[in-house]
């Protein structure tokens, strides 16, 4: 197979996957019953776009192992909804103070400081709601309990929180090291993603080798999702990833650009990715979509 007939293919994959991530997550949002005004800025966010990478890497994962995707569906919209109120919260002016996400106004900016707190904590909480509620046959009570454990392991005080937190702390630090930034990350990007591949892993029934394999690949494939996303702050195009470009640099933060000159930046890139996918390899499963989906990450525009 060509490049080209390669790059089309993941193309469509990534199109239906995500068709299929919104259509549920439409359906799981039309059951919430709650004041209004909250469900419509929960709404708002969740509808405002995305690559939706978190949810789509997790069906791939599922797929990969041979196994069907439907079973991890609503697990892959709670990754979502988790992930979506950390963008919100994100972009609150006592954090990053941002008025665009996605090309949209942010969530703040139409509902308010009070309705965007709200909103995130509300869809942080329902994404737990979500997955202790499975009823599905193949899905037993250890898996729901391994996955609700990860995921609040990978999002909290040790996880993506805590790498927001490193992160405020590292802005205006002139002496903030590539170890430095890249364990900030680590944290702050990387665990959903990795949680994202072991929640696959997890609904598969992957054995502890897989295991291991497939959070090594994630690993790098999270360090090198953030490489690309200090990059095209520098090199991106506003119309295309949907934010001002250079706000990492206004807000002064530590970026690997700022670190490693540019050339640099794509260089460390390219050295996680080509590390991330000898681990895959390694799997013994049928992992082409979850490569070409690495190499989509790391060849994006936005």
């Amino acid at each position: 197979m060509t490049l080209q007939h390669k790059e089309n293919d993941i193309t469509l994959y990534l199109n239906n996957v995500r068709k299929q991530i919104n259509q549920h997550l439409a359906k799981l949002i039309s059951k919430l019953e709650g004041p209004k005004t909250l469900i419509d800025a929960m709404t708002y966010s969740l509808s405002a776009g995305g690559k939706r990478i978190r949810p789509i890497l997790l069906l791939a994962t599922i797929d990969a192992f041979g196994e069907r995707t439907e079973k991890g569906l609503t697990v892959a919209c709670a990754i979502e909804m988790l992930h979506t109120y950390s963008l919100i919260h994100d972009d609150l002016p006592a954090m990053d103070d941002d008025d665009l996400r996605r090309g949209k106004p942010t969530n703040h900016k139409v509902f308010g400081e009070a309705f965007a707190i709200l909103a995130g904590d509300a869809l942080l909480t329902h994404s737990f709601e979500l997955i202790s509620s499975l009823n599905e046959a193949d899905i037993s009570s250890d898996m729901q309990v391994e996955l609700v454990r990860r995921l609040a392991l990978a999002t909290g005080p040790e996880g993506m929180v805590g790498g927001q937190a490193e992160d405020l702390i590292a802005e205006n630090n002139p002496h903030l090291t590539v170890e430095e930034l890249e364990n900030i990350h680590f944290n702050k990007t990387g665990q959903l993603i990795i949680y994202s591949v072991i929640a696959g892993a997890i609904l598969s029934g992957a054995s502890m080798a897989q295991m291991q394999e497939l959070e090594q690949f994630a690993y790098h494939l999270g360090i090198a999702f953030q490489i690309q996303d200090d990059i095209l702050d520098v090199e991106g195009d506003i119309q295309k990833t949907g934010k001002p470009i250079g706000s990492d640099y206004q807000n002064e933060k530590g970026t690997y650009p700022k670190l490693l000159t540019i050339d640099g930046a794509k260089r460390r890139l390219t050295e996680h990715i080509e590390s991330g996918l000898q681990f895959l390899r390694n799997t013994n499963i049928n992992h082409d979509k979850l490569e070409q989906i690495a190499m989509y990450i790391i060849n994006r525009d936005n």
